[in-house]
């Protein structure tokens, strides 16, 4: 397939604000719990996940894709970090979760030991996905064409209402719980094991498919939809990223922003004019599609 140089620049634009928003979100999250005392940090970060649900819904009234995109993004990842993420940290510290300490190093925080117990609600979301709806996402499609296409039982797929905003709300806060779920059952010794060979397999299995995501990202020529797709890209790439640093094959930066503060800044800097180019395009053209 001949690419055009629109497309990739397109593709690669949206699939690096969505990466930057990775490290990103991983340091805002190692500040918070440094530099606040414990109070005020949780009052900050329900009025996070408040604002992040707020523009949420600014986005379902907002003109065009593009900027319907961007509230639905930046606002599932406030909603995600101040009302998934932070809540479970309350209510680890709260009732005194303790970490999960290898060789006198944390290499699991409590709020991630006890969010696997939501796998039963995971769960509910995926039956809604598999039986309800038809989405765009080819995994989705192709479990509906193999469980459904001799069924004698009428399963009527319909598209959601489309609210740009809240699909691409639904998308991030799915992917991203997809994710922990899957890398925090392979890092639970009492299931798989971090140093597991089908941990190794999921890590990789995500890099591959993420390159060939990557291919098809930027073969998109809308802004909009580059960006939906970018997240379920990044997504899946930084499973792999998340079980090598797990490994220690490299240092996490992020980790540690205070100590890394050019990097971060750089990082940060980047995605400011990234964003900003892109709002203004979106302006520019109230009609992309």
């Amino acid at each position: 397939m001949k690419l055009k140089k629109r497309n990739v620049f397109i593709g690669i634009t949206s699939f690096l604000i969505v990466l930057f928003t990775m490290p990103l979100g991983h340091a805002l999250m190692i500040l918070m719990e440094h530099l606040m005392e414990p109070v005020t940090m949780h009052y900050a970060t329900f009025f996070m996940g408040l604002i992040g649900l707020i523009m949420v819904i600014t986005g379902v009234f907002a003109k065009g894709d593009t900027q319907q995109t961007l509230w639905g993004l930046f606002g599932s990842l406030l909603f995600w970090t101040g009302w998934i993420e932070f809540i479970y940290v309350y209510y680890a510290h709260r009732f005194g979760v303790q970490p999960l300490i290898v060789d006198g190093e944390v290499v699991t925080k409590p709020e991630y030991l006890i969010m696997p117990s939501s796998f039963g609600f995971w769960i509910m979301f995926m039956l809604l996905y598999l039986f309800n709806i038809k989405s765009g996402c080819d995994f989705f499609n192709y479990l509906q064409r193999v469980f459904f296409r001799n069924s004698k039982v009428q399963v009527e797929m319909r598209p959601m209402t489309r609210h740009t905003s809240l699909v691409t709300f639904m998308e991030l806060n799915l992917i991203l719980w997809t994710n922990y779920m899957v890398l925090l059952f392979c890092y639970d010794d009492n299931f798989i094991g971090d140093r597991h060979p089908i941990t190794a397999l999921v890590a990789f299995g995500c890099l591959v498919g993420s390159l060939f995501m990557f291919r098809r990202l930027i073969n998109i020529s809308q802004w909009g939809y580059a960006l939906r797709f970018s997240i379920a890209t990044v997504v899946v790439f930084w499973t792999f990223v998340e079980v090598m640093g797990r490994w220690n094959a490299f240092h996490e930066i992020w980790v540690e922003p205070m100590t890394y503060q050019s990097e971060m800044i750089t990082i940060f800097l980047a995605f400011i004019v990234l964003v900003t180019f892109l709002w203004y395009k979106s302006i520019k053209n109230k009609k992309t599609l």
